[in-house]
């Protein structure tokens, strides 16, 4: 009892219950927890709320009043058919002179551009892996070029070396209308996959080239996701076709039944995005036109939006684990490394 009765008077000094008094050192220590924590919920919830804003700004597109079109011209290549092609439409609508570049001019798909746009769409040969098809097209716009100059080159090639020869050769017209250079790429810019080697690495070639010239000419580029049936870009090919166009030395890598396989796994990653042009469409005509364009445009659905974001900031051995979950890589050991 004596023992108990202690403990009680022990802890009495540090608490109080009902019908006790009330000491004034105890309230004051006590109000002085409760500021503390009153102050840390503050804070607490002002970073939550600018770590939430932030991140909603980061997502929804930012807006800003558009410029006025009329009196601009602007180049787009790849206007035969899917992103260039539409491209040339919308801006066309908004006002621009616009320059389309096409493989065929004399195309079903550059000549329905002339049948739907307006007579100040002016349609221009134009292979970009072609040098003498660059400066020609050069000489053509800057003998065509309305009073306010060429705002916009918007390039939608696969070829890396194109892209970098279009820029070159107008850059110089786009510096002095103080315009904007736009760039399509990929998420397998960053995004490694299993026979999207080549691909991958001019669609990462051309993010460092646009990098570098944004920084070096306060220029914008626009990265946008792969839509696979929305453009005639991907090309299809059969196994055999891709067989017969290897080596000797290549096909005794490579055999027939994994080439096959291969091909397969390929055109159905093609044909697994968006079959609508539409979001492309409208984010390179923000690019051009907006006051407060984005210098980079992830287009992805919601659901993967997370993903892209946090993959290029992984441990590299990480992102290694992950892609090996994948079915075709073991596929690939057990048909080419078993032996």
């Amino acid at each position: 009892m004596n023992h108990c009765r202690g403990a009680v008077k022990s802890r009495s000094a540090h608490s109080w219950s009902p019908g006790a008094p009330i000491k004034q050192g105890s309230v004051g220590a006590w109000g002085a927890d409760m500021d503390t924590i009153f102050i840390g919920q503050i804070i607490g919830g002002v970073s939550s709320l600018g770590l939430l804003l932030f991140l909603l700004a980061r997502l929804w597109p930012r807006r800003g009043p558009g410029m006025k079109c009329h009196g601009y011209a602007v180049l787009i290549t790849g206007c035969d058919s899917g992103f260039g092609h539409h491209l040339a439409r919308a801006l066309d609508r908004r006002g621009f002179v616009v320059f389309a570049g096409c493989l065929q001019p004399d195309g079903a798909g550059a000549q329905s551009l002339t049948r739907l746009c307006s007579s100040q769409l002016r349609l221009l040969k134009l292979d970009v892996t072609l040098e003498q098809d660059v400066q020609q097209a050069k000489e053509t716009v800057q003998a065509n070029l309305p009073e306010k100059g060429l705002w916009g080159v918007n390039m939608l090639n696969v070829n890396l070396m194109g892209c970098i020869r279009t820029s070159i050769a107008f850059l110089p017209l786009v510096r002095a209308a103080k315009g904007r250079m736009v760039f399509v790429s990929s998420i397998f810019s960053f995004f490694t996959c299993l026979n999207m080697g080549a691909y991958s690495v001019s669609k990462r070639g051309l993010e460092a080239f646009a990098d570098c010239l944004r920084v070096e000419m306060a220029s914008e580029h626009h990265s946008a996701r792969k839509f696979g049936q929305a453009t005639n870009i991907v090309k299809v090919k059969t196994g055999a076709d891709i067989w017969e166009r290897l080596d000797k030395d290549r096909q005794r890598t490579f055999n027939r039944q994994y080439i096959d396989l291969a091909n397969e796994y390929f055109t159905s990653s093609c044909r697994s995005g968006s079959i609508s042009t539409e979001p492309v469409v409208q984010a390179m005509v923000h690019a051009l036109t907006s006051a407060r364009p984005q210098r980079r445009y992830l287009l992805v659905p919601l659901t993967d939006l997370p993903f892209f974001r946090i993959l290029p900031l992984l441990p590299t051995a990480l992102t290694d684990s992950i892609f090996s979950l994948s079915s075709m890589y073991n596929t690939r050991r057990q048909m080419l490394y078993a032996q």
